[in-house]
């Protein structure tokens, strides 16, 4: 069976208005999303936030940025500029909920959804093939639609895949964004107990999460980073 039906009832969310600073961040009442044939709503446990979601918010993205995050921040908060390229693909479609990283409970299908799927605890794959992976056209939750920064998200089932296991929600959260990276990273290389990987920025999201994924591959292991963080990175 499926679960109750919340159409038409409200949640709680941050949805992003424009490109800028902080203040372009408003928490608001807006409706549940409906599910679709296809579709399942999640109930948010956790939301991870990574660079992702204030490099969007920025519009670092835009041709027009040359400096990095922290100036493009700081900028913003003195004049916030409109990028019409400023989004992963092209325009951000403002307002938008973001939150890319996202560990949730299935609550409802929609039609022609695996219902075995109702009331797992799931990760979503935050990058998206919605033609297939023979494909390349891609689109990515809260880059290109809404996200989990939001009490329910709505994401294609097959995107979702459930997790038994004793982590918290919020270290499932940790998980999408930047070990999908680092794992897509690591098998396209082919990396084996036989390499030397060098990783650089080896303290941050994608970087701590390819020292462990390369270990695990049996690789020996070179991180560079800043001294305040060695020996956080060390162990």
């Amino acid at each position: 069976m499926r679960a109750t039906d919340r159409t038409g009832k409200q949640m709680m969310a941050v949805v992003t208005t424009g490109n800028g600073g902080y203040d372009k961040l408003d928490y608001r009442s807006v409706p549940i999303p409906v599910v679709g044939p296809g579709e399942v709503l999640l109930r948010v446990l956790a939301a991870g936030i990574n660079n992702t979601e204030i490099n969007t918010r920025l519009g670092w993205y835009s041709s027009s940025v040359t400096a990095d995050t922290a100036s493009t921040a700081a900028d913003q908060e003195t004049q916030a500029n409109q990028k019409a390229d400023g989004g992963w693909n092209e325009a951000t479609p403002f307002p938008l909920i973001q939150g890319t990283d996202c560990c949730g409970h299935v609550v409802h299908t929609g039609d022609a959804v695996d219902k075995d799927l109702l009331n797992k605890r799931v990760l979503v794959r935050a990058c998206m093939r919605p033609n297939g992976y023979d494909v390349v056209e891609n689109v990515w939750m809260a880059s290109d639609f809404d996200g989990a920064f939001a009490q329910y998200v709505k994401v294609p089932s097959k995107e979702v895949f459930p997790i038994e296991c004793d982590w918290s929600d919020e270290e499932l959260a940790t998980i999408p964004c930047a070990y999908g990276t680092s794992e897509n990273m690591l098998h396209r290389a082919k990396v084996g107990p036989e390499d030397f990987v060098l990783v650089a920025g080896a303290s941050g999201g994608v970087g701590s999460a390819t020292v462990q994924l390369a270990k695990r591959r049996g690789a020996t292991v070179a991180g560079v980073t800043s001294l305040d963080k060695a020996d956080q990175l060390r162990s």
